[in-house]
């Protein structure tokens, strides 16, 4: 999804939603291109300290008001974007808990990694654009995101 073709209704926080799926795209390319055990940990946990807010802001703000916006039209893409969502915070665990020397580090990055991929593709091109369609007003969810994320960045554990 291209955020200049965003409406003004959704623009700031489709916007932060989309600068989120693409920052972790880049780092998910850092990580492979990583050649130290110390670089690799800390990209990971940026990542995972990354993924982890932004999922804390679509599960509390984003997807409830998309939910009550847009009623029944978006019941199985939020649910299915929670049930991913779980997949992803319990890889994130994983990987948290772990150093780059163990056994199945990389393999873990790399799943988590092909599930944001996943996740990131249908929000993309399924979710956010009906969202646009709906004309979802986001405006008040935008600033409360905003917020919201400036505290979690400063609480989350990398």
């Amino acid at each position: 999804m291209n955020k200049s073709t965003i409406p003004a209704l959704q623009k700031a926080a489709l916007g932060m939603l989309l600068d989120d799926h693409r920052n972790a795209k880049k780092l998910f390319k850092q990580f492979k291109e990583a050649e130290s055990d110390a670089e690799k940990e800390e990209i990971a946990q940026t990542v995972c300290k990354e993924l982890t807010v932004h999922a804390t802001l679509e599960e509390e703000l984003f997807y409830p008001l998309v939910r009550r916006e847009g009623g029944k039209a978006f019941a199985d893409l939020l649910d299915e974007a929670v049930v991913e969502h779980a997949s992803a915070k319990d890889l994130i665990a994983q990987v948290q808990s772990m150093r780059p020397s163990d056994e199945m580090y990389d393999a873990k990055v790399t799943v988590l990694c092909e599930y944001v991929t996943h996740h990131v593709k249908e929000e993309e091109e399924e979710m956010f654009p009906k969202v646009v369609s709906k004309k979802i007003d986001l405006r008040e969810a935008a600033e409360m995101m905003a917020a919201r994320k400036e505290e979690l960045m400063g609480t989350v554990a990398a």
